[in-house]
């Protein structure tokens, strides 16, 4: 779905499905102005579309336990298509791993990993990263704090009104 396609009311569904996904289709149909019927019909095709994807439950992670956000940069011995696709394939099983980028820059890829300690850490780079074929460099940041957490995109930003 193009975002162009998106009009008032979906975005307003899709800000308020984002703050809170449990939410009633009568509440929700009250939230964005609409009667229960329609709003559910668009619930369901921005569902059948894939615009929302899924409906997550977000753990506070201080309350489940000690964790550590570890920013890691991996760089590759070289970037082949072959290799990007290798290091991506192993990474996307590792339950440590939050978030996985390609990027540009300095290093090849930026994880997001999720570890309960500096032993556990030790443990994922030395036990899983560096067996991944072509990692040549590994090279980790701890979060110290935590400024800032957002799941839900800006919809009003992406799309203001016009």
């Amino acid at each position: 779905m193009l975002k162009s396609v998106l009009d008032r009311a979906d975005r307003r569904i899709l800000a308020e499905l984002q703050n809170l996904g449990r939410i009633s289709n009568v509440d929700l149909a009250g939230k964005v102005g609409l009667s229960p019927s329609p709003c559910l019909a668009r619930v369901k095709q921005l569902e059948d579309k894939g615009v929302v994807s899924r409906y997550v439950a977000l753990l506070d992670p201080e309350k489940i336990g000690s964790t550590v956000s570890v920013f890691i940069q991996i760089s590759l011995t070289n970037q082949t298509e072959k290799n990007l696709e290798r290091f991506e394939k192993v990474v996307i099983e590792l339950p440590e791993v939050m978030e996985c980028y390609l990027m540009s820059g300095d290093s090849d890829y930026l994880l997001r990993v999720v570890v309960t300690d500096t032993v556990a850490l030790k443990d994922f780079i030395l036990d899983k990263l560096t067996k991944i074929e072509a990692v040549s460099s590994i090279r980790s940041s701890f979060a110290l704090k935590q400024v800032k957490y957002q799941t839900a995109l800006p919809i009003e930003q992406l799309w203001p009104e016009r």
